[in-house]
Formats: structure tokens, sequence, C-alpha cells
């Protein structure tokens, strides 16, 4: 069984010492989903959500929350990130639903992954999504979010639907 890195001796929280690892260049892609009405799906394309262009919101939403990770998951690094890119694909649901499936690309040159950052873009970003069409319908569902993939660092990992994979 793996050791866990983020406790001390006494068993207590600590921020790990990335210090001694190298400087690499590291990536993580992440993904999440929202499951929306067929009502929602269209407001959304058709600009008629009253609060605005939701994919532009959640976009920049989940690019704010990548570069703010250390600021709300307590054990995070402050990452000098180099990109971030958040993609939205639309698919078929249940029935008449459409799933709006959200992907997160994060990249750094450093000594610790980008992972968390990944993770909370997408989850950011959905929550964005979530909170500018409530009003049309509060029945929306977030999930599953995972990692799909990670590279730098002593290890580069393939992930599906969260499980390794290589």
């Amino acid at each position: 069984m793996k050791k866990l890195t983020h406790f001390n001796e006494e068993g207590r929280a600590k921020m790990v010492d990335v210090s001694g690892k190298p400087e690499t260049v590291r990536t993580a892609l992440a993904q999440s989903h929202i499951e929306v009405n067929r009502e929602i799906y269209e407001r959304i394309h058709s600009q008629q959500i009253k609060k605005g262009d939701v994919l532009a919101v959640a976009q920049v939403a989940g690019i704010m929350a990548a570069k703010k990770t250390w600021d709300i998951i307590p054990m995070c690094h402050p990452i000098p990130l180099k990109g971030i890119d958040i993609t939205f694909t639309w698919k078929d649901g249940k029935g008449e639903s459409k799933i709006l499936e959200i992907r997160a690309s994060v990249k750094t040159i450093g000594n610790t992954g980008v992972e968390m950052e990944a993770l909370t873009a997408v989850s950011v970003a959905a929550l964005t999504v979530y909170d500018m069409c409530k009003a049309v319908d509060k029945a929306m569902i977030i999930g599953p979010t995972y990692l799909l993939e990670k590279t730098g660092g002593t290890s580069s990992k393939d992930f599906s639907r969260g499980n390794l994979k290589g």
C-alpha cells in the first residue's frame, strides 16, 4: 500500500515539500458533466439565459478557479500555470436530456502536478452552468468528475473514467 504524503509523523496534515523534485513540464486533463433538460439546452444554444452567455461565463469561471485552486484546497501549492484550456461538447442524455461534457487541460513547468487545478476548473465550470440555469430547472445533475490524464514528473498516467489504465 502506498504511503500518504500529506501527513506528518504525528498523523497531522501537512503541505508536502516538493523542493527536491525536478522541474518538468506537467499537464493534466480532467472532465466533468452536467445533465440538463431540453429547455435549458435550447436556451443555452439560443442565448436565452437571462444571466448571459452560459458557456462563455463557465469557461472564464473554470479558468479563474484553476488559477485559485491553492486558495480553496488547503494542501495545494501555489503553481505558476502556463496554460489553461476549457472545452465543451454536447452529448445526448437519457430521453430528452442533454449532457454537457466539460474538459480542462492545464499546463505548468514546475515541481508538482496540476491535477487539482484541472479538476477544480471542470468542477467550477459545471457549477457555473448550474448557477446560471437554475431559474429554469434545479434538477440538473453534475458529474461524474474525474482525471483523464497527467503527464510530467516521475510518472505519466492515463485514466479512464477515474480508473488507472496504464
